[in-house]
């Protein structure tokens, strides 16, 4: 029999602690939740020494919230819960090392692109969670966080994997409803995932082709094609699966609840989340957790993706070669 922990006053660690976790610990930090970052590299120094700058429409905050390097630096317990951001392709050494110092009853959200997460976590922990992340929040320097919205950061929707609401996740959208998120506790939170997979199949075409600062009709016109083109494979796939998805209205009018209340003035987001793991350098994409995705299901039911193969491909090649976002046309794309 499943096993349903109520945990009374939350402790938050945030495993991976840039765009989408830096804003959603302090946040929680705002609001007088216990929190711990958990970060890595140059971005780890300069919280430890700095604390983190998190800047959002109304003010520059200096956050001095606890980090640590990993989760063997503390005791992590049932009453804990842990808050997955780090990109997809990074999940699988995390939770190695997480599973070695946590309980297996300790909560893990999956508050991530993709849809392989959920189902990574679930082999070593019982009480696992989707999350619908849809945050206009950008990492580009050490130790720095920017959330475009205000005074709704963004929407985190949960629900337990593969699909149930318990106590746990009501009182973590409850959290984060006070933290300024849109969040809600969902019976079927993996639909509404899918539908964003399918949306974050433009990440990769951001980050070949750009769009930051000015560009010409000609390579939005691209862009939009080219779009297109990889969601009606991802669409076609999901299809051939029998796997569910949310409308794409219902999505946007979920999108509404919080887009509508944007302040005029705010720092615009800069870029897809892969567009900023290339202007970092981070070596890196998770092209193969969201267009691959789409390229296995391809391969599994017998439906061609040869957009999101050559998307896939291109951009983790921008990826290891240490190329800036926007470096390619479409005719540099090979399709074959």
């Amino acid at each position: 029999m499943l096993q349903v922990i109520l945990i009374p006053n939350m402790r938050y660690f945030i495993y991976g602690s840039g765009a989408v976790g830096g804003t959603i610990g302090a946040r929680l930090h705002l609001i007088g939740c216990e929190v711990t970052l958990i970060a890595r590299g140059k971005h780890l120094e300069v919280i430890r020494e700095k604390g983190l700058s998190f800047i959002d429409p109304e003010k520059e905050h200096n956050l001095k919230i606890p980090v640590i390097e990993s989760p063997m630096e503390s005791a992590i317990s049932a009453d804990d819960v842990v808050i997955l951001c780090m990109k997809s392709q990074d999940t699988q050494e995390a939770l190695d090392v997480l599973s070695s110092v946590a309980s297996p009853e300790t909560p893990i959200v999956c508050a991530q692109n993709g849809v392989n997460n959920e189902r990574l976590a679930i082999r070593y922990f019982q009480n696992v969670y989707g999350m619908l992340v849809v945050l206009p929040v950008s990492h580009l320097e050490p130790g720095e966080v920017v959330a475009s919205s205000a005074p709704i950061t963004g929407i985190l929707d949960l629900g337990r994997f593969p699909n149930g609401v318990d106590d746990i996740c009501k009182g973590i959208a409850s959290d984060l409803r006070d933290a300024s998120f849109r969040s809600e506790a969902r019976q079927e939170i993996m639909p509404w995932k899918y539908t964003k997979l399918i949306r974050n199949l433009f990440n990769a075409v951001d980050a070949i082709l750009g769009l930051d600062g000015d560009v010409d009709a000609e390579i939005r016109q691209d862009f939009s094609t080219l779009l297109q083109r990889a969601r009606e494979e991802g669409d076609a796939c999901l299809a051939a699966a029998g796997i569910d998805r949310v409308s794409d209205e219902a999505f946007l009018e979920r999108f509404k609840t919080f887009s509508a209340v944007s302040r005029e003035g705010a720092a615009a987001r800069q870029g897809s989340s892969s567009w900023q793991s290339l202007k970092r350098g981070t070596g890196s994409v998770e092209a193969s957790y969201l267009n691959g995705e789409i390229v296995m299901l391809g391969r599994l039911f017998g439906i061609a993706t040869p957009v999101n193969l050559a998307l896939q491909e291109t951009v983790e090649r921008l990826a290891r070669e240490g190329l800036p976002p926007g470096s390619l046309t479409l005719a540099d794309i090979n399709f074959n």
